[in-house]
């Protein structure tokens, strides 16, 4: 057993430092752990929904389907303004993480699916941010397709889908040129998944 899953938090103080779209806490915290002096703590945490993703893999023409979209946040550090990312979206109250995923893939691709395969769930930045992610992978052909996608107007989504060999993605990851993280993880698990079982 690690001496860290003896230690104990006892949390003094969380107070609303910044409520809107998320929450931004403000947490002081006594932490003890043996062999060590207790020591006290103030962090910020920046609470957010959890959220679902998935990767759509088209297998009669081994494509997937991405949305480019603005991301602010990645203006702000310099990087591009429209980022490619695999359809992705908070989980709403009441709903199952799959559910939420196989929700945004309509409504940001178009395409209206079943079920999906459960990739992994991770937190993304777990220094400050509470969100978890849920990955999914779905295995989709052309029928499957039944709108256009673009997101919803009335929640300001401005999408454009894009169509890419599967390959090509692997190859834009290396380049640099897809840089969301949730997109990475499900392009590299569906290729992982590949190459275990062409092994």
């Amino acid at each position: 057993m690690s001496i860290f899953d003896r230690a104990r938090i006892a949390i003094l103080e969380d107070k609303t430092l910044w409520k809107g779209w998320s929450h931004l806490r403000g947490i002081t915290f006594d932490f003890f752990r043996e062999g060590r002096a207790p020591h006290r703590l103030s962090w910020e945490v920046f609470e957010r929904r959890n959220a679902s993703a998935i990767l759509l893999h088209n297998v009669e023409r081994d494509t997937v389907t991405l949305v480019r979209q603005l991301r602010i946040a990645a203006h702000l550090s310099g990087d591009h303004a429209y980022l490619l990312e695999v359809p992705a979206g908070f989980i709403d109250e009441g709903e199952t993480a799959m559910q939420a995923a196989l929700r945004e893939a309509l409504e940001e691709t178009g395409y209206k699916i079943a079920k999906a395969t459960p990739a992994f769930a991770a937190y993304m930045s777990p220094g400050s941010v509470t969100e978890k992610l849920h990955g999914f992978y779905a295995a989709v052909t052309d029928s499957d397709r039944v709108a256009e996608g673009g997101g919803l107007l009335d929640e300001q989504e401005d999408l454009e889908v894009n169509e890419l060999a599967f390959a090509e993605a692997l190859d834009m990851v290396e380049a640099g040129e897809i840089v969301d993280a949730k997109t990475i993880m499900l392009l590299q698990w569906a290729a992982l998944r590949r190459s275990g079982k062409s092994a």
